[in-house]
């Protein structure tokens, strides 16, 4: 990683850079009028906005309607009397069509901070408490807030009902403001029937029907529209959205979709692809004005596995290449290619690396082959876990998995305050009562997972203490559970000692690896006896050939590593033997161990 290579600088820059999106807002209207900006860009309308960074974590306080009177608002587009009761609700008293009797009466429905909120989280959570079913029209995110356009004062009524019943990941209340509205944008601007047709037929000359690709780059400047005075501008609402139509009725199974190089700088017309071309498996945005992975957010919902970024800005505004890819991944998380280089699998462990873990203790039934896996990948797991850079355990985890983190806390045993730092996460089913806080403290997908773990103190787990159970198994499922300690090494808790529990849930992801499905953590402080004795050496059992069974290089490893420590060949061996041959890892260990005065007088005696 370029930068601040320390633990603090690599979680303080991700941090900063998941906290705050650069979220750029396009000219929305407001009540259905398209507003322009001050500020050009090109000719085909694009607006360079200043970035809007919202804090993503933050817990916002709805906005109350205050006295305790009736207020009467009237609107004179389409003689629509609204009327706010003493509680704020407002109240339809009369409603007539609007301007354009043909297309009824039309109401903004606006989210505050919805820009927080994924699109098909929050549309799903509002139809499922909406007493009537409607269709969402111009969704869209315009400075920090959701905007969609519904028609019909009984929608609106039905809308306005849903207001402050659904709970976020926060346990906040999420307010839904409805205001009459003009006729929307894409509505007003819908293509003429003749228009549909003539775009329509340079869409078909666009198509390959072998490939089931359509390339759609530069269209603005296709010569069978400029010809006949049809200008296409994908970041208009109502040009995306007439795309997307034509492809629906016409490219049914459309696999790969090329539009780069039309100057795109927002997703949200994009953002409905996800249900109506579902079948997309290949997506080239390259060359466009992409400033924010949040525009990329806006598409979560499909299965890609190829995806062209090449030549966004957004590209440029990660720390490096690692830091990139892991991003994209945690949005397609089925991606396979990525700007044209093969992304590698999911895979965290490899059986045929040689197995260090020694578990001092073991049940297990199965064959040799899952049983190296398993050790390998608790190895490998907790090795990463234990580096400071947790973000590179994202792709161990399975896309939709799960996490909770449970404590024997009690507030007023004062013995156990240490462990306050995994409070706030715990979720004990006994104690915690809230179900919405039960659920938010659950952590679904590999990204939501990742970034928790991230919170959790910073850790050195005693490999040697891992007591290894593998319970369960089938063809597509493997079941196991690790206990051991682990001390922390930053904060106000520094070298205290914890004792855990984890059981893993996984899947095979090859041959040779695994990923994980399910993930339970249950910490608890140590046992004198336990903290007494963790992350000392055990005394190796004597062996006339001790060295003779290793490799040449090995051997040289043990007899320098013996010179350097000062401890015999024996204990320089076992060391470097429990930090899989890393030298540098088992030298760590050994200046850690020696500091803390818990190797033995004894590995620093000659061997008769």
């Amino acid at each position: 990683y370029r930068g601040d290579s320390s633990p603090e600088g690599r979680n303080e820059g991700w941090s900063s850079f998941q906290d705050n999106f650069d979220k750029r807002s396009p000219h929305y209207e407001d009540n259905g009028y398209e507003t322009q900006p001050s500020h050009h860009r090109d000719n085909d309308r694009s607006v360079v906005m200043r970035g809007v960074q919202e804090d993503r974590k933050g817990r916002h306080s709805p906005y109350p309607f205050r006295g305790s009177g009736r207020r009467v608002r009237w609107r004179r587009e389409g003689n629509i009397h609204v009327t706010v009761s003493g509680n704020g609700k407002p109240v339809m008293r009369e409603m007539k069509n609007t301007q354009d009797g043909a297309q009824g009466s039309w109401f903004k429905v606006t989210i505050p901070h919805g820009i927080k909120y994924d699109k098909i989280w929050l549309m799903n959570s509002i139809q499922s408490l909406c007493s009537v079913c409607f269709t969402p029209v111009d969704f869209h995110y315009v400075k920090n807030g959701a905007r969609f356009f519904v028609q019909e004062a009984s929608t609106a009524s039905a809308l306005m009902d849903v207001s402050y019943k659904i709970y976020d990941e926060e346990n906040q209340k999420i307010p839904i403001f409805v205001n009459p509205s003009a006729v929307p944008y894409s509505v007003r601007n819908k293509l003429e029937p003749e228009e549909m047709e003539k775009l329509k037929l340079a869409f078909n000359k666009r198509f390959d029907v072998s490939q089931q690709s359509l390339d759609l780059r530069k269209l603005r400047f296709d010569p069978n529209l400029v010809s006949q005075d049809i200008e296409i501008i994908l970041n208009r609402r109502n040009c995306m959205a007439a795309a997307l139509q034509i492809i629906k009725k016409n490219f049914p199974k459309l696999l790969s979709l090329n539009l780069s190089c039309n100057k795109l700088y927002q997703l949200d017309g994009l953002s409905d692809i996800v249900h109506m071309v579902p079948t997309i498996k290949i997506l080239n945005l390259s060359k466009n004005e992409l400033n924010s992975l949040w525009e990329l957010n806006k598409m979560k919902g499909l299965k890609l596995e190829e995806l062209w970024l090449r030549g966004n800005p957004l590209c440029d505004s990660f720390p490096d290449q690692s830091t990139y890819v892991s991003a994209i991944i945690e949005c397609f998380p089925k991606l396979l290619r990525l700007d044209g280089q093969e992304l590698p699998s999911p895979v965290v462990i490899d059986s045929d690396t040689p197995c260090a873990i020694k578990p001092s203790k073991e049940n297990y039934e199965g064959s040799d082959t899952l049983k190296n896996m398993i050790l390998q990948f608790l190895k490998q797991y907790y090795l990463i876990y234990d580096s400071g850079n947790r973000y590179d355990l994202l792709s161990t985890y399975h896309h939709k998995a799960c996490f909770s983190l449970t404590i024997p806390f009690h507030s007023e045993d004062p013995a156990l305050s240490s462990l306050c730092a995994y409070f706030k996460d715990s979720r004990n089913m006994k104690t915690v009562k809230d179900p919405n806080l039960r659920i938010q403290q659950l952590k679904h997908t590999n990204g939501d997972i990742v970034r928790a773990l991230c919170v959790l103190p910073k850790t050195q787990h005693d490999l040697n203490s891992f007591m290894v159970d593998m319970w369960f198994r089938t063809s597509t499922m493997v079941c196991f559970s690790v206990s051991g300690v682990f001390k922390e090494v930053e904060g106000g808790s520094q070298d205290c000692v914890r004792a855990f529990t984890r059981t893993f849930i996984t899947t095979p992801a090859s041959s040779s690896s695994l990923c994980i499905v399910n993930d339970e953590l249950f910490v608890m402080e140590a046992s004198p006896k336990t903290t007494q004795s963790a992350f000392s050496i055990p005394v190796p059992t004597p062996s006339t050939s001790s060295v003779a069974t290793f490799s040449k290089e090995q051997q040289q490893m043990v007899q320098a590593f013996s010179t350097q420590s000062g401890m015999n060949c024996q204990w320089s061996q076992k060391c470097l033997q429990d930090n899989g041959w890393n030298y540098t890892r088992a030298g760590q260990v050994f200046c850690m161990l020696k500091t803390e005065g818990k190797i033995p007088e004894e590995a620093f005696k000659e061997i008769p």
